[in-house]
């Protein structure tokens, strides 16, 4: 489900969200014909429709402020779908303030209903680009996030 989450991201999502969401039958046909399963599209689909459904809603949390010490405990389904590295980089971005309360846990809730064991920093840095995208007034954390997502590592011995 997540290559088709980032096709189409990259191909129509960016260009017109609201074309996006309403022309659903031409979008099946167009997705389908680039190759991508009936069960994964429509999964793909409901993925943005509930993303979308968590912005205009807000996401509802118990807590309210977040300080210096304060610290995210995982669920054990979290825990199942994130592992310790991707957990470290939601924390990261936290402390570099490009995740606030609100967009960590739309990012969490969102890798989870991925139902994906085996995703890396890579798929992480998408999907936070991807729920960043619907968060009003975001876009500076959408840029850094976007410089993340584009960013090729270099890595040197010395």
């Amino acid at each position: 489900m997540l290559d088709v989450l980032i096709y189409l991201f990259e191909n129509f999502y960016e260009q017109n969200e609201s074309e996006f969401l309403v022309d659903r039958d031409n979008l099946l046909d167009e997705l389908l014909e680039a190759g991508f399963a009936e069960a994964e599209i429509l999964k793909a689909m409901t993925w943005i429709e509930n993303l979308v459904e968590m912005r205009d809603g807000g996401v509802q949390t118990h807590l309210q402020v977040s300080s210096v010490s304060s610290m995210r405990v995982y669920t054990d389904a979290e825990q199942f779908y994130i592992n310790t590295e991707c957990r470290g980089f939601l924390l990261f971005l936290e402390h570099i303030s490009v995740l606030n309360i609100e967009t960590r846990e739309m990012a969490i809730a969102r890798l989870v209903e991925l139902e994906n064991t085996n995703l890396d920093l890579d798929d992480i840095k998408w999907v936070i680009l991807m729920v960043l995208f619907n968060v009003p007034d975001g876009e500076e954390a959408y840029l850094q996030m976007e410089e993340l997502v584009h960013a090729k590592e270099h890595n040197y011995l010395h």
